[in-house]
């Protein structure tokens, strides 16, 4: 699995430098994950244009895609999301283990917090996911409500990276990090391994991929 090449694929023909990447699966899933891919960018919702009125522009919808993973090693996702967050230029990645949701009493920030891992804006997006949701979405996953109602009911495990290369993190100066090459990114191998995750339990870890070696001064 080379998630470094899909992204800059991606990327390549989008024309749009992205802001972040996550990819979300299911708890105690290893068959399949989503992939998204989250833009900087804005569009005319509309071709049309109207003497004397301004219309808005729509930021550009996010691109979801279905990794198959069947037949791969349980932590073949991780490692290529390493890899991928390496290349890129990314300072550290994030994974976070989140309970199931479906539950008496869940807190509304968790639910609003598992429905954007999956792609939906909110409850009544989700309720309709049938309908037309280009305006949030760009999908290719067919069963990704039954993702979501199984993540649901199991919990789900949701990695995030702000690549540089490819990024509008790239426009930050950044001199502080000793490990990017001339092109905002980094060559393999990648010296950070994965680390094994409770499905079960609610955790938080970051992968620090970026390094410094000189101070920063900050004055008050």
């Amino acid at each position: 699995m080379n998630l470094f090449e899909t992204v800059a694929a991606h990327a390549a023909a989008m024309r749009l430098p992205l802001y972040a990447v996550t990819v979300t699966s299911v708890a105690r899933r290893a068959d399949a994950a989503l992939l998204s891919l989250h833009w900087h960018g804005f569009f005319r919702r509309t071709p049309l244009n109207m003497p004397g009125v301004e219309l808005p522009p729509r930021p550009v919808a996010q691109s979801i895609a279905r990794l198959d993973m069947s037949g791969e090693r349980p932590d073949t996702l991780e490692q290529a999301l390493l890899e991928a967050a390496w290349q890129l230029g990314a300072w550290d990645l994030e994974r976070v283990v989140r309970p199931a949701w479906w539950r008496l009493g869940a807190p509304a920030a968790e639910v609003s917090e598992a429905l954007r891992a999956f792609g939906y804006a909110d409850e009544e997006d989700a309720a309709n996911a049938k309908g037309d949701m280009r305006e949030h979405t760009m999908a290719q996953v067919p069963d990704r409500e039954e993702m979501l109602r199984e993540a649901g009911r199991r919990g789900y495990v949701r990695w995030l990276f702000r690549p540089r290369k490819c990024g509008i993190w790239s426009a930050v100066p950044d001199d502080a990090d000793d490990t990017l090459d001339s092109t905002g990114g980094r060559t393999l191998p990648c010296p950070v391994v994965p680390s094994p995750a409770r499905a079960t339990v609610p955790q938080r870890t970051v992968y620090r991929l970026g390094r410094a070696s000189a101070w920063v001064l900050v004055r008050d």
